[in-house]
């Protein structure tokens, strides 16, 4: 538990992992909630921090990692270019941070959990001038028709900016937006919309227009971008208030 302290805030501390046992704790908390055959662990663990929550006892309860990148040009450098063509977002001028793997232990069930772990975030992105965050925001599961409602709003309010639109590259996708004519029932789609993409999209996040079906992993997950500069006055100053 030698990680680096980015802040405390009631029962919850966050760190940066420092060295091999804080990232096993982390990759250990991923493949309980990941649910994968054999310890979650890949070739990307080694470039990115790995972002740890823990609890006053020193339990770990939450963790992701990131990887932080000078800017578009290095794009396919990230694990979400293993899915989708993200050449769009090559031409990106400013810091990028690529946040992945995000997880909560299973049995802790404490909104105070994510407000840390957004707050350690923010914390981070301007410590290193960080304009936009991206990643792969995962449903669980491969069943599509468990999402429909989910997937009608983010097509009805959620979709990239042209000039950011992340294009298909999975073999296996939904494309939501070219194949759903139904009209999203609010109240049905953010109770099956995941906690940290509902985040994201309370800051102005955006989506890919198709989920990926990644059977290896049991999820569908869409491509989500959030510009900094883009976040509401009034959001940003909540968050830096939390993240003090």
């Amino acid at each position: 538990m030698g990680g680096v302290t980015i802040l405390t805030l009631g029962r919850y501390r966050a760190v940066l992992a420092a060295g091999a046992g804080e990232r096993a704790e982390a990759q250990a908390l991923r493949t309980l909630c990941f649910a994968t055959s054999g310890t979650d662990r890949d070739a990307f663990d080694d470039a990115c921090l790995h972002l740890l929550v823990r609890d006053t006892q020193g339990a770990l309860v939450a963790c992701c990692r990131l990887l932080i990148l000078d800017g578009g040009a290095d794009i396919a450098r990230s694990y979400s270019a293993q899915f989708y063509d993200l050449s769009a977002l090559a031409g990106f001028q400013g810091g990028m941070a690529e946040i992945g793997r995000f997880c909560i232990h299973p049995d802790r069930v404490d909104g105070d959990i994510l407000r840390v772990a957004w707050a350690a975030l923010t914390r981070l992105v301007d410590a290193r001038k960080v304009d936009m965050l991206f990643g792969c925001s995962s449903f669980a599961g491969t069943r599509t028709e468990d999402y429909l409602d989910a997937f009608a709003m983010l097509k009805a309010r959620h979709l990239a900016p042209r000039r950011w639109w992340p294009r298909v590259k999975a073999p296996d996708v939904f494309r939501f937006a070219a194949r759903l004519r139904r009209r999203p029932d609010a109240r049905k789609a953010m109770l099956h919309m995941p906690p940290l993409l509902r985040t994201y999209l309370a800051m102005g996040g955006w989506v890919s227009d198709h989920a990926v079906i990644d059977r290896q992993m049991n999820t569908l997950h869409v491509f989500t971008g959030l510009e900094i500069g883009a976040i509401p006055a009034a959001r940003k100053r909540l968050l830096r208030a939390v993240a003090g």
